[in-house]
């Protein structure tokens, strides 16, 4: 971790970079539990996650895959900024969290199979937790943006945000790359459950097309092709609450 902080303060400025929704700092990791564990995995989670609890860190936000790509668990792990995060102070206390924790760390690698991890930026983490809280199903999509076209993504999902807004739909929270793995955005919708997902399909098609064209599409049934002359790949997770 320290590593990516230098790494982070120290990487030149991207000629082009992409904007962001937000300046709060994040990691987000992909845990693939090994066979049989995930419960286990679970209840770590639910006990305040090793080395988080009497650390000074903020316990991880997470939701459980239903369906879709190949991880179990998506956590989200408050930063806030990398100086914050960094300083001495918590350094320390967050080392002596994580020697008290051991044996349950110890514990967690044997029960974990694969993770990969993204440091992204995103909204505060108080609006991120308010909007989660009270939702029990999630649709995650992570993106791989064509070169050249981050910035393009990231306006393509602040126009289907109107979109959803115009026709009484959540919008989607969205997280852009830092540092990590090869994920430049992705975005989380946040539900009360599958029949409130899928209640945008209700929405009259007129209403549909005027809301998209609206917040700048050609109809609503280009937003999906428009996206795609964006993105070299896309992976689509429906997620659940962990109760």
């Amino acid at each position: 971790m320290l590593m990516l902080a230098l790494g982070l303060l120290l990487a030149p400025q991207s000629a082009s970079p992409a904007p962001n929704g937000g300046t709060y700092l994040y990691r987000a990791a992909l845990i693939q539990a090994a066979p049989g564990k995930l419960l286990e995995v679970v209840d770590l989670w639910k006990a305040g996650w090793p080395g988080t609890k009497g650390g000074g860190d903020e316990p991880p936000i997470a939701m459980r895959h239903s369906q879709g790509d190949r991880w179990d668990l998506l956590l989200l792990f408050p930063m806030g900024s990398l100086e914050t995060y960094f300083s001495p102070d918590r350094i320390r206390a967050r080392q002596k969290a994580s020697d008290a924790a051991a044996a349950d760390r110890d514990r967690l690698a044997g029960d974990v199979a694969w993770q990969e991890d993204v440091f992204v930026l995103g909204p505060p983490v108080e609006e991120v937790r308010r909007r989660l809280a009270d939702a029990g199903f999630f649709h995650v999509e992570m993106f791989d943006a064509l070169p050249g076209r981050r910035a393009d993504l990231f306006r393509q999902r602040e126009m289907e945000n109107v979109y959803s807004r115009a026709i009484g739909a959540p919008e989607n929270l969205i997280f852009t790359r830092e540092a990590g793995a090869h994920w430049d955005l992705f975005t989380v919708g946040a539900f009360r459950d599958l029949k409130h997902y899928a209640a945008a399909a209700d929405v009259p098609q007129a209403k549909q097309d005027e809301a998209a064209r609206a917040a700048g599409f050609d109809g609503a049934k280009a937003i999906g092709p428009y996206l795609r002359t964006l993105i070299a790949s896309h992976h689509d997770t429906l997620a659940v609450s962990i109760k």
